[in-house]
């Protein structure tokens, strides 16, 4: 896990309800989240998960509680637009942020309304386009892209904004297993880059890489730690709604009868090296 660097988010006692809806979606959320940390915030559906991310780029302000964000509170107008310059996000459904028509006009969306210089527009679509793997399309009609082209593509026109920090909202709810694992490879570069992460998924085996994970249940906070700690008690996992899958069954198991330890990273090779070193 990396050391907490500067404190780029700060909920102080988060509520917040839907106009129109008395019960609230989250309940007294009190986080931080730091510079070049990839924190992954896992739940059921129905959590407030993606409430939740919401707020982390000011779309959606507390009903009750602040939100600072590199020190700015989000309740205030004047700070919502300096709020999302820095801190992006991609959906999990692409094709409701894909605005052009050709993938080099996508991506190039973002700087442009930016008002950014047409060298620095294309200086910043060439770089993103090539970290997606998208660089050989740039010509490619956004229709005509597979599913997982379509959220690279969103992740470009995140990129080509050149924010510090990106939110993830389910990235890959709607790909298959191969799509997803493109995905995944995509984010493991940019955070070893250097970039925040913030990664906001159901699905256990997407968080192995993350530096921390937040479990948010019925709109709170429920746990924290890191994701191998996390993996140790199925039991406890289940009890928020969250199931786990057979990966993550086996190094539980594996766990408890003392035959891995907490070096031992829960992913498919990590497990595999553990089980050749058994007698």
């Amino acid at each position: 896990m990396r050391m907490p660097g500067k404190t780029i988010f700060d909920l102080k006692d988060v509520y917040f309800s839907y106009p129109g809806n008395k019960q609230p979606v989250l309940k007294g959320i009190d986080l931080k989240i730091y510079k070049k940390e990839w924190l992954a915030l896992i739940g059921s559906n129905g959590s407030g998960k993606s409430t939740l991310a919401r707020l982390l780029n000011a779309l959606l302000v507390p009903s009750q509680g602040a939100c600072f964000i590199y020190g700015l509170d989000s309740r205030k107008a004047e700070n919502q637009w300096p709020i999302r310059n820095q801190v992006a996000m991609v959906f999990q459904n692409p094709e409701n942020q894909i605005v052009g028509s050709v993938v080099e006009d996508d991506t190039a969306f973002g700087p442009e309304n930016q008002g950014l210089p047409p060298q620095k527009i294309r200086e910043r679509v060439s770089w993103a386009l090539k970290v997606t793997g998208l660089e050989k399309l740039s010509r490619k009609a956004t229709y005509a892209l597979s599913g997982g082209q379509k959220q690279r593509l969103a992740i470009s026109g995140a990129l080509a904004m050149a924010p510090p920090v990106i939110v993830f909202d389910e990235p890959t709810a709607m790909l298959d297993p191969q799509a997803r694992q493109e995905i995944l490879g995509v984010l493991k570069s940019l955070h070893n880059d250097g970039m925040t992460i913030v990664y906001i998924t159901h699905r256990l085996e997407e968080i192995v890489n993350s530096d921390r994970v937040v479990v948010l249940d019925d709109g709170q906070i429920q746990w924290t730690g890191r994701p191998v700690e996390l993996f140790s008690d199925c039991k406890k996992l289940e009890s928020w709604g969250i199931e786990a899958p057979s990966l993550v069954r086996l190094w539980s198991l594996l766990f408890r009868a003392g035959l891995v330890n907490q070096e031992v990273k829960p992913d498919l090779k990590g497990i595999y090296e553990a089980l050749c070193q058994l007698k």
